[in-house]
Protein backbone atom coordinates (compact mmCIF):
# COMPACT_ATOMS: atom_id res chain seq x y z
CA UNK A 1 0.00 0.00 0.00
CA UNK A 2 1.39 3.37 -1.06
CA UNK A 3 2.11 5.39 2.10
CA UNK A 4 0.89 8.62 0.55
CA UNK A 5 -2.45 7.05 -0.33
CA UNK A 6 -2.77 5.52 3.13
CA UNK A 7 -2.05 8.90 4.73
CA UNK A 8 -4.63 10.52 2.45
CA UNK A 9 -7.26 7.97 3.49
CA UNK A 10 -6.52 8.20 7.21
CA UNK A 11 -6.64 12.00 7.09
CA UNK A 12 -10.17 11.82 5.65
CA UNK A 13 -11.50 10.28 8.89
CA UNK A 14 -11.60 11.75 12.43
CA UNK A 15 -8.76 9.53 13.67
CA UNK A 16 -6.19 11.05 16.02
CA UNK A 17 -2.55 11.02 14.89
CA UNK A 18 0.66 12.50 16.29
CA UNK A 19 2.03 15.91 15.30
CA UNK A 20 3.49 14.35 12.15
CA UNK A 21 0.19 12.79 11.11
CA UNK A 22 1.28 9.28 12.08
CA UNK A 23 -0.51 6.49 13.90
CA UNK A 24 0.98 4.36 16.63
CA UNK A 25 0.48 1.31 14.40
CA UNK A 26 -1.19 0.35 11.11
CA UNK A 27 -1.08 -3.33 10.17
CA UNK A 28 -2.97 -5.79 7.94
CA UNK A 29 -5.69 -7.49 9.96
CA UNK A 30 -7.72 -10.71 9.70
CA UNK A 31 -7.89 -13.28 6.92
CA UNK A 32 -10.85 -12.10 4.85
CA UNK A 33 -10.82 -12.93 1.15
CA UNK A 34 -12.85 -9.99 -0.19
CA UNK A 35 -11.79 -6.63 1.30
CA UNK A 36 -8.33 -5.36 2.30
CA UNK A 37 -8.44 -4.82 6.06
CA UNK A 38 -6.10 -2.94 8.41
CA UNK A 39 -6.07 -2.25 12.13
CA UNK A 40 -5.19 1.32 13.03
CA UNK A 41 -3.92 2.13 16.51
CA UNK A 42 -3.73 5.67 17.84
CA UNK A 43 -3.33 7.52 21.13
CA UNK A 44 -6.01 9.92 22.28
CA UNK A 45 -5.14 13.29 23.83
CA UNK A 46 -5.29 11.73 27.29
CA UNK A 47 -2.83 9.02 26.07
CA UNK A 48 -5.38 6.23 25.95
CA UNK A 49 -5.03 3.69 23.14
CA UNK A 50 -7.83 3.56 20.58
CA UNK A 51 -8.13 1.16 17.64
CA UNK A 52 -10.04 1.26 14.38
CA UNK A 53 -10.69 -1.10 11.48
CA UNK A 54 -9.97 0.37 8.04
CA UNK A 55 -11.21 -1.51 4.97
CA UNK A 56 -10.89 -1.05 1.24
CA UNK A 57 -14.17 -2.14 -0.34
CA UNK A 58 -13.61 -4.61 -3.16
CA UNK A 59 -15.33 -2.88 -6.07
CA UNK A 60 -14.78 -5.89 -8.35
CA UNK A 61 -17.48 -7.63 -6.29
CA UNK A 62 -19.41 -4.67 -4.89
CA UNK A 63 -20.11 -2.50 -7.91
CA UNK A 64 -21.98 0.23 -6.01
CA UNK A 65 -20.21 1.06 -2.73
CA UNK A 66 -22.58 3.96 -2.11
CA UNK A 67 -25.58 1.64 -1.97
CA UNK A 68 -23.63 -0.93 0.04
CA UNK A 69 -22.68 1.63 2.66
CA UNK A 70 -26.20 3.07 2.77
CA UNK A 71 -27.43 -0.42 3.70
CA UNK A 72 -24.75 -0.86 6.36
CA UNK A 73 -25.35 2.57 7.92
CA UNK A 74 -29.14 2.28 7.96
CA UNK A 75 -29.05 -1.18 9.53
CA UNK A 76 -26.37 -0.44 12.13
CA UNK A 77 -28.00 2.83 13.19
CA UNK A 78 -31.33 1.02 13.54
CA UNK A 79 -29.68 -1.75 15.57
CA UNK A 80 -27.96 0.83 17.76
CA UNK A 81 -31.34 2.34 18.65
CA UNK A 82 -32.81 -1.09 19.48
CA UNK A 83 -29.81 -2.03 21.64
CA UNK A 84 -29.95 1.25 23.56
CA UNK A 85 -33.69 0.79 24.18
CA UNK A 86 -32.97 -2.68 25.60
CA UNK A 87 -30.24 -1.39 27.92
CA UNK A 88 -27.40 -2.98 25.97
CA UNK A 89 -24.01 -1.68 24.91
CA UNK A 90 -24.28 -0.34 21.34
CA UNK A 91 -20.50 0.07 21.05
CA UNK A 92 -20.01 -3.70 21.44
CA UNK A 93 -23.26 -5.26 20.29
CA UNK A 94 -23.29 -3.85 16.76
CA UNK A 95 -20.83 -2.45 14.26
CA UNK A 96 -20.73 1.35 14.05
CA UNK A 97 -19.64 3.27 10.96
CA UNK A 98 -17.18 6.13 11.42
CA UNK A 99 -18.20 8.92 9.04
CA UNK A 100 -15.57 10.92 7.16
CA UNK A 101 -14.71 14.45 8.28
CA UNK A 102 -17.17 15.58 5.58
CA UNK A 103 -19.94 13.38 6.98
CA UNK A 104 -19.83 10.75 4.22
CA UNK A 105 -20.26 7.01 4.80
CA UNK A 106 -16.99 6.19 3.03
CA UNK A 107 -14.04 7.87 1.31
CA UNK A 108 -12.82 7.50 -2.26
CA UNK A 109 -9.07 7.98 -2.65
CA UNK A 110 -7.10 9.51 -5.53
CA UNK A 111 -6.97 6.12 -7.27
CA UNK A 112 -10.72 5.58 -7.13
CA UNK A 113 -10.63 3.05 -4.29
CA UNK A 114 -13.33 3.22 -1.62
CA UNK A 115 -12.55 3.04 2.11
CA UNK A 116 -14.57 2.80 5.31
CA UNK A 117 -13.77 2.81 9.02
CA UNK A 118 -15.31 1.08 12.04
CA UNK A 119 -14.29 1.41 15.69
CA UNK A 120 -12.41 -1.73 16.71
CA UNK A 121 -14.42 -3.83 19.18
CA UNK A 122 -11.92 -4.35 21.98
CA UNK A 123 -11.54 -7.67 23.81
CA UNK A 124 -13.28 -9.59 21.06
CA UNK A 125 -12.39 -12.59 18.91
CA UNK A 126 -13.57 -14.52 15.85
CA UNK A 127 -13.70 -18.31 15.52
CA UNK A 128 -12.85 -19.99 12.22
CA UNK A 129 -14.46 -23.31 13.17
CA UNK A 130 -16.66 -24.80 15.87
CA UNK A 131 -14.36 -25.43 18.82
CA UNK A 132 -17.16 -26.07 21.29
CA UNK A 133 -20.85 -26.83 20.78
CA UNK A 134 -21.69 -23.87 23.00
CA UNK A 135 -19.94 -21.57 20.52
CA UNK A 136 -22.16 -22.88 17.73
CA UNK A 137 -25.26 -22.49 19.88
CA UNK A 138 -24.31 -18.94 20.86
CA UNK A 139 -23.68 -18.02 17.23
CA UNK A 140 -27.16 -19.33 16.40
CA UNK A 141 -28.72 -17.22 19.14
CA UNK A 142 -26.81 -14.19 17.83
CA UNK A 143 -27.96 -14.68 14.23
CA UNK A 144 -31.52 -15.31 15.44
CA UNK A 145 -31.45 -12.21 17.62
CA UNK A 146 -30.12 -10.24 14.65
CA UNK A 147 -33.18 -11.40 12.71
CA UNK A 148 -35.53 -10.54 15.58
CA UNK A 149 -34.14 -7.03 16.10
CA UNK A 150 -34.59 -6.31 12.40
CA UNK A 151 -38.05 -7.86 12.12
CA UNK A 152 -39.73 -4.43 11.85
CA UNK A 153 -37.02 -2.77 9.79
CA UNK A 154 -38.43 -1.32 6.52
CA UNK A 155 -36.82 -3.91 4.27
CA UNK A 156 -38.03 -2.15 1.12
CA UNK A 157 -35.54 0.66 1.84
CA UNK A 158 -32.53 -1.62 1.36
CA UNK A 159 -30.65 -1.91 -1.91
CA UNK A 160 -30.03 -5.29 -3.55
CA UNK A 161 -26.27 -4.84 -3.74
CA UNK A 162 -25.64 -8.20 -5.46
CA UNK A 163 -28.59 -8.99 -7.71
CA UNK A 164 -30.05 -12.51 -7.26
CA UNK A 165 -27.41 -13.37 -4.66
CA UNK A 166 -29.48 -16.17 -3.12
CA UNK A 167 -32.00 -16.61 -5.93
CA UNK A 168 -31.54 -20.34 -6.43
CA UNK A 169 -33.46 -20.59 -9.76
CA UNK A 170 -31.26 -17.80 -11.13
CA UNK A 171 -28.13 -19.55 -9.84
CA UNK A 172 -29.36 -22.75 -11.52
CA UNK A 173 -29.66 -20.97 -14.87
CA UNK A 174 -26.11 -19.65 -14.43
CA UNK A 175 -24.99 -23.22 -13.75
CA UNK A 176 -26.83 -24.57 -16.80
CA UNK A 177 -25.17 -21.91 -18.95
CA UNK A 178 -21.79 -22.95 -17.54
CA UNK A 179 -22.48 -26.55 -18.60
CA UNK A 180 -23.29 -25.37 -22.14
CA UNK A 181 -20.41 -22.95 -22.49
CA UNK A 182 -17.78 -24.39 -20.14
CA UNK A 183 -14.54 -26.19 -20.90
CA UNK A 184 -15.50 -29.47 -22.61
CA UNK A 185 -12.87 -31.52 -20.84
CA UNK A 186 -13.99 -30.19 -17.47
CA UNK A 187 -17.65 -30.82 -18.33
CA UNK A 188 -16.76 -34.43 -19.07
CA UNK A 189 -14.72 -34.77 -15.86
CA UNK A 190 -17.62 -33.43 -13.77
CA UNK A 191 -20.32 -35.49 -15.49
CA UNK A 192 -21.48 -37.17 -12.27
CA UNK A 193 -21.71 -33.88 -10.39
CA UNK A 194 -23.53 -32.18 -13.28
CA UNK A 195 -26.11 -34.97 -13.34
CA UNK A 196 -26.59 -34.68 -9.56
CA UNK A 197 -27.30 -30.95 -9.88
CA UNK A 198 -29.62 -31.31 -12.88
CA UNK A 199 -31.64 -34.03 -11.14
CA UNK A 200 -32.63 -31.51 -8.42
CA UNK A 201 -33.84 -28.68 -10.62
CA UNK A 202 -37.38 -29.09 -9.26
CA UNK A 203 -36.17 -28.07 -5.79
CA UNK A 204 -34.60 -24.79 -6.85
CA UNK A 205 -37.79 -22.68 -6.86
CA UNK A 206 -39.40 -24.02 -3.68
CA UNK A 207 -38.55 -20.98 -1.54
CA UNK A 208 -38.86 -18.31 -4.23
CA UNK A 209 -42.31 -19.67 -5.14
CA UNK A 210 -43.42 -19.43 -1.50
CA UNK A 211 -42.14 -15.85 -1.42
CA UNK A 212 -44.02 -14.99 -4.62
CA UNK A 213 -47.20 -16.54 -3.19
CA UNK A 214 -46.92 -14.43 -0.04
CA UNK A 215 -46.33 -17.50 2.16
CA UNK A 216 -42.82 -16.39 3.19
CA UNK A 217 -42.05 -12.81 4.30
CA UNK A 218 -39.27 -10.73 2.81
CA UNK A 219 -36.83 -9.84 5.57
CA UNK A 220 -33.50 -8.18 6.22
CA UNK A 221 -30.94 -10.94 5.79
CA UNK A 222 -27.21 -11.13 6.36
CA UNK A 223 -26.61 -13.68 3.59
CA UNK A 224 -23.20 -14.86 4.82
CA UNK A 225 -23.90 -16.39 8.22
CA UNK A 226 -20.69 -18.28 8.85
CA UNK A 227 -19.39 -18.72 12.38
CA UNK A 228 -16.49 -16.33 11.70
CA UNK A 229 -18.96 -13.51 11.11
CA UNK A 230 -19.78 -13.41 14.81
CA UNK A 231 -17.65 -11.50 17.32
CA UNK A 232 -17.27 -13.22 20.69
CA UNK A 233 -16.30 -11.56 23.94
CA UNK A 234 -12.69 -12.60 24.63
CA UNK A 235 -13.29 -12.70 28.39
CA UNK A 236 -16.73 -14.32 28.71
CA UNK A 237 -16.80 -16.17 25.33
CA UNK A 238 -20.36 -14.90 24.82
CA UNK A 239 -21.48 -13.85 21.34
CA UNK A 240 -21.33 -10.07 21.03
CA UNK A 241 -22.47 -9.02 17.58
CA UNK A 242 -22.84 -9.91 13.92
CA UNK A 243 -20.16 -8.51 11.60
CA UNK A 244 -19.34 -8.40 7.87
CA UNK A 245 -22.53 -6.67 6.76
CA UNK A 246 -21.60 -6.20 3.10
CA UNK A 247 -24.29 -8.60 1.90
CA UNK A 248 -27.11 -7.15 4.03
CA UNK A 249 -30.05 -7.20 1.62
CA UNK A 250 -33.72 -8.10 1.34
CA UNK A 251 -34.06 -11.89 1.46
CA UNK A 252 -35.43 -14.87 3.36
CA UNK A 253 -34.62 -15.87 6.93
CA UNK A 254 -34.12 -19.39 5.56
CA UNK A 255 -31.08 -18.19 3.62
CA UNK A 256 -29.32 -17.18 6.83
CA UNK A 257 -30.32 -20.34 8.71
CA UNK A 258 -29.39 -22.58 5.78
CA UNK A 259 -25.95 -21.11 5.18
CA UNK A 260 -25.06 -21.50 8.85
CA UNK A 261 -25.99 -25.19 8.74
CA UNK A 262 -24.10 -25.71 5.49
CA UNK A 263 -20.94 -24.23 6.96
CA UNK A 264 -21.15 -25.22 10.61
CA UNK A 265 -22.99 -28.55 10.85
CA UNK A 266 -20.89 -30.47 8.32
CA UNK A 267 -18.42 -33.04 9.66
CA UNK A 268 -15.94 -32.22 6.89
CA UNK A 269 -14.12 -29.20 5.55
CA UNK A 270 -15.69 -27.28 2.68
CA UNK A 271 -13.04 -28.63 0.31
CA UNK A 272 -12.56 -32.12 1.83
CA UNK A 273 -11.41 -34.62 -0.80
CA UNK A 274 -12.30 -37.70 1.26
CA UNK A 275 -16.09 -37.60 0.94
CA UNK A 276 -16.50 -40.37 3.52
CA UNK A 277 -15.70 -37.67 6.09
CA UNK A 278 -18.55 -35.40 4.93
CA UNK A 279 -22.01 -35.68 6.43
CA UNK A 280 -24.55 -33.60 8.31
CA UNK A 281 -24.07 -33.75 12.08
CA UNK A 282 -27.62 -34.07 13.42
CA UNK A 283 -26.60 -32.97 16.90
CA UNK A 284 -25.11 -29.76 15.51
CA UNK A 285 -28.22 -29.23 13.36
CA UNK A 286 -30.37 -29.49 16.49
CA UNK A 287 -28.08 -27.25 18.54
CA UNK A 288 -28.13 -24.52 15.91
CA UNK A 289 -31.88 -24.82 15.33
CA UNK A 290 -32.57 -24.45 19.06
CA UNK A 291 -30.29 -21.44 19.32
CA UNK A 292 -31.58 -19.76 16.18
CA UNK A 293 -35.22 -20.12 17.20
CA UNK A 294 -34.43 -18.90 20.71
CA UNK A 295 -32.75 -15.83 19.25
CA UNK A 296 -35.64 -15.20 16.86
CA UNK A 297 -37.95 -15.28 19.91
CA UNK A 298 -41.19 -15.91 18.06
CA UNK A 299 -40.52 -13.52 15.18
CA UNK A 300 -40.61 -16.27 12.51
CA UNK A 301 -43.80 -17.49 10.89
CA UNK A 302 -45.01 -21.07 11.03
CA UNK A 303 -44.07 -21.61 7.38
CA UNK A 304 -40.55 -20.27 7.95
CA UNK A 305 -40.06 -22.75 10.79
CA UNK A 306 -41.45 -25.65 8.75
CA UNK A 307 -39.09 -24.85 5.89
CA UNK A 308 -35.88 -24.72 7.95
CA UNK A 309 -34.61 -28.08 6.61
CA UNK A 310 -35.29 -26.92 3.05
CA UNK A 311 -33.34 -23.74 3.74
CA UNK A 312 -30.35 -25.87 4.79
CA UNK A 313 -30.62 -28.12 1.76
CA UNK A 314 -31.08 -25.34 -0.79
CA UNK A 315 -28.27 -23.14 0.49
CA UNK A 316 -25.93 -26.15 0.39
CA UNK A 317 -27.10 -27.12 -3.10
CA UNK A 318 -26.84 -23.52 -4.32
CA UNK A 319 -23.29 -23.21 -3.05
CA UNK A 320 -22.45 -26.50 -4.76
CA UNK A 321 -23.71 -25.38 -8.18
CA UNK A 322 -21.84 -22.09 -7.80
CA UNK A 323 -18.58 -23.95 -7.10
CA UNK A 324 -19.27 -26.31 -9.99
CA UNK A 325 -20.15 -23.54 -12.45
CA UNK A 326 -16.92 -21.71 -11.54
CA UNK A 327 -14.92 -24.90 -12.11
CA UNK A 328 -16.52 -25.45 -15.51
CA UNK A 329 -15.80 -21.90 -16.67
CA UNK A 330 -12.20 -21.63 -15.49
CA UNK A 331 -12.18 -20.75 -11.77
CA UNK A 332 -12.68 -17.01 -12.11
CA UNK A 333 -14.76 -16.24 -9.00
CA UNK A 334 -13.65 -18.43 -6.08
CA UNK A 335 -9.96 -18.44 -5.28
CA UNK A 336 -8.33 -21.84 -5.77
CA UNK A 337 -5.18 -23.26 -4.18
CA UNK A 338 -4.86 -26.54 -6.07
CA UNK A 339 -6.00 -28.26 -9.25
CA UNK A 340 -9.73 -29.11 -9.26
CA UNK A 341 -10.23 -27.14 -6.04
CA UNK A 342 -13.68 -25.86 -7.01
CA UNK A 343 -14.72 -29.31 -8.18
CA UNK A 344 -13.70 -30.71 -4.79
CA UNK A 345 -15.77 -27.98 -3.12
CA UNK A 346 -18.78 -28.82 -5.26
CA UNK A 347 -18.45 -32.51 -4.40
CA UNK A 348 -18.47 -31.82 -0.66
CA UNK A 349 -21.61 -29.70 -0.98
CA UNK A 350 -23.40 -32.34 -3.01
CA UNK A 351 -22.36 -35.07 -0.56
CA UNK A 352 -23.86 -32.94 2.21
CA UNK A 353 -27.07 -32.45 0.20
CA UNK A 354 -27.34 -36.21 -0.36
CA UNK A 355 -26.85 -36.86 3.35
CA UNK A 356 -29.54 -34.31 4.21
CA UNK A 357 -31.92 -36.12 1.86
CA UNK A 358 -31.21 -39.43 3.59
CA UNK A 359 -31.85 -37.80 6.98
CA UNK A 360 -34.82 -35.71 5.85
CA UNK A 361 -37.40 -37.14 8.24
CA UNK A 362 -34.94 -36.83 11.12
CA UNK A 363 -34.38 -33.16 10.27
CA UNK A 364 -38.11 -32.50 10.20
CA UNK A 365 -38.49 -34.41 13.46
CA UNK A 366 -35.88 -32.24 15.16
CA UNK A 367 -37.70 -29.07 14.13
CA UNK A 368 -41.03 -30.51 15.31
CA UNK A 369 -39.56 -31.48 18.68
CA UNK A 370 -38.25 -27.96 19.19
CA UNK A 371 -41.50 -26.34 18.00
CA UNK A 372 -44.22 -28.97 18.58
CA UNK A 373 -46.98 -26.51 17.69
CA UNK A 374 -46.06 -26.61 13.99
Amino acid sequence: MNCNVMNEVIAAFPIETDENGRLTEQIPYGNGHINDTFRLCCKTQDQKEKNFILQRINHDIFKNPSQLMENVVHVTEYLRGIIISQGGDPDRETLNVVKTRDGANFYQDCNGNDWRVFPFVERSLCLEKVEDQKDFYDSAVAFGNFQKMLADFPVETLHETIVNFHNTPSRFQDFRKAVWEGDKERVETAGKEIAFALDREQDTAVLTNLLAEGKLPLRVTHNDTKLNNILFDADTREALCVIDLDTIMPGLSLYDFGDSIRFGASTGAEDERDLSKVQLDLSLFEIFTRGYLKGCAGSLTRTEIEMLPMGAKLMTYECGIRFLADYLTGDHYFKIHRENHNLDRARTQFKLVADMEEKWEELRGIVERICPEI
